[in-house]
This record gives structure tokens, C-alpha cells and sequence, in this order.
């Protein structure tokens, strides 16, 4: 159970789509922080669940969880989930009233952020894109740090609602702009944990103890969140937790059609999604993304 402690805020109408291993504590935390938090999620006894958890209310389609919600949150699978949830008529945009706010915590693509925006404005809604970094354990804890994109009221807005499970959240830009954040951050982890996935099998190989070289190295210019918390679970090959390689690949094929948009070279971060297509094929779909690993040493 988390320990995290809520600043002060005006109780707000809310609502979450979305109740997975993110949207699930994420909502919780709304819950806690004394707002009034309405959930809708695909699997009706998901929702049932986090009720009979936390309180609140349920709805069966986004349309009725939203209405009357000052701020909509989402948290989806892709770029189809949210356009599911969002559009149509038992959609979220169909249910909100004029000056509500859709914040969209969903790791997708720029060009859906910018298309919603675009749809909201026109309704008299408003947007931002809003996806996170953290994983389950910021999402368990309340401290995940959010890339946003959008206008700089209704970040403003959503910001102090959103601290509820966040510990950074800070406006990078126009509409969009938070999911090529989210890209970057994702770039800089698939090449992070190769080279740490590379340095561990070839100290492993030359006999080291890898866990001691991990905490000495850790004391020096290698050091990084990875190498501080995927390091020693990589050493021992414990890959049941954390952020699953088939999530990986999703938010990587996002950057690559990106990169193919803007011309931005990326050859190592393609090869890295490769290697996690290899660990796909192995089995290791759900895998933590330090299993990379294994494709250097199966039989570890």
C-alpha cells in the first residue's frame, strides 16, 4: 500500500476510462486525494472492483461515465482504444459538457494527440496528451512523471488533480508534444538496457561477480535508473515484473513512424526493437524489458 500524501485540492468531478495495471492505483490515488471518481472500463468487473475498493461510482460506456465530469482521464491500450473511448456515440467527447477537459494518459501516437485535440477544440472541449513515465510501481506509489501537450490552461487545470499520482508533471509544448516526449524517454531505455543487458553477460563471461561490479559502477558516470533497478534483477534472470516487452514493441513501433515522419535516424533503437521481436519469439511477450538479456545468453 502506498504512503503517498495528497496535497490539499477543491474536491473535482471526475471520471477515468481505463483500469489496468496503470489506470487501476492511478484512479485510486483521485479516490484518495477526495475526489469524486466515476470509472468505466471495457471489462465491467474491473470497474466493479475498483469500486467496491474505493468507492465512487461505475458506468457502462464512457458517454455516461463522463457526463457531468469537469476532467475525463484516460489510460488505454493504443491509438484505436482511445479513438474507442473518446469518439462515437457512447464516447467520452458525446457525454462531456462544454469547457470540460479530456486528459489522455495513454502512450500513442502524436498524430491521434493532435487529431483529438483538433475535435475537442471544435466540440468546445479541451485537450492535452498527458502520457507517463514510471511504470506499475509509480503508478502503485503516486509518483509517475507526465509529458504533456496541449494548451497552458487546461494543463494548468488538470495539473494539481493530477498530482494525485504524480510527483512531476510539466508541459513540453503544443498538442502532441507529450507523446513525442513519451518517444524520447522511450528511445533512451531501449538503448539504456541493451548496453546494460551487453555489460552484464560479458562480466558474467569473464567471471565477475556482477552484482558487486552493479554497485561499485553504480557509484560512477554508469549509473542510471535502469542500472539501479533492472541491474541486479538482470544478474539473477528475474524478468516478472515491471514494464512487458509486447508493450515495449507497441511504443516503439509508435517511434519508429515517427522517426520515418520527421527523418530522424534511429539505428539503434531499431535494432533494439528487433532484439525485442527475438524475445517475443522466445516466449517472453509479458517479460519485464531487461529480459533482453536472455538473447544473450538463453540458456541463463
Amino acid at each position: 500500500m502506498t504512503t503517498k500524501t495528497y496535497d490539499p485540492v477543491p474536491s473535482r468531478r471526475v471520471a477515468f476510462l481505463g483500469l489496468g495495471v496503470m489506470g487501476h492505483p492511478m484512479a485510486g490515488h483521485l479516490a484518495r486525494a477526495g475526489h469524486q471518481v466515476t470509472v468505466y472500463n471495457r471489462s465491467p468487473a474491473k470497474a466493479e472492483a475498483w469500486v467496491k475498493e474505493h468507492g465512487g461510482r461505475s458506468a457502462p460506456t464512457p458517454r455516461e461515465a463522463s457526463a457531468g465530469a469537469e476532467i475525463v482521464f484516460a489510460c488505454v491500450g493504443n491509438d484505436d482504444d482511445l479513438r474507442s473511448v473518446v469518439l462515437g456515440d457512447d464516447g467520452a467527447f458525446a457525454g462531456m459538457q462544454p469547457g470540460a477537459l479530456f486528459v489522455d494518459h495513454t502512450t500513442a501516437s502524436a498524430l491521434v494527440a493532435r487529431e483529438l485535440h483538433g475535435q475537442a477544440v471544435a466540440r468546445g472541449l479541451q485537450f492535452v496528451d498527458a502520457p507517463v513515465s514510471g511504470g506499475q510501481g509509480g503508478a502503485v506509489n503516486g509518483v509517475l512523471t507526465v509529458m504533456c501537450g496541449g494548451d497552458a490552461a487546461p494543463f494548468e487545470a488538470m495539473k494539481p488533480v493530477a498530482m494525485a499520482y504524480s510527483r512531476a508533471i510539466t508541459l513540453l509544448g503544443g498538442p502532441g508534444a507529450g507523446q513525442l516526449a513519451k518517444m524520447v524517454n522511450q528511445v533512451c531505455i531501449a538503448g539504456l538496457l541493451q548496453g546494460l543487458s551487453e555489460a552484464i553477460a560479458f562480466g558474467q563471461r569473464a567471471g565477475l561477480d556482477m552484482q558487486q561490479v552493479l554497485q561499485v559502477i553504480g557509484k560512477g558516470a554508469a549509473q542510471s535508473w535502469q542500472m539501479d533497478n533492472r541491474g541486479p534483477t538482470m544478474v539473477d534472470r528475474k524478468f516478472d515484473f515491471g514494464f512487458a516487452v509486447d508493450w515495449m514493441r507497441k511504443d516503439l513501433g509508435l517511434v519508429l513512424a515517427e522517426a520515418q515522419r520527421n527523418g530522424a535516424r534511429l539505428p539503434v533503437t531499431a535494432l533494439v526493437d528487433q532484439f525485442y521481436g527475438d524475445v517475443q519469439q522466445m516466449g517472453g511477450g509479458r517479460w519485464d524489458t531487461s529480459s533482453l538479456i536472455r538473447r544473450l545468453d538463453p540458456a541463463a
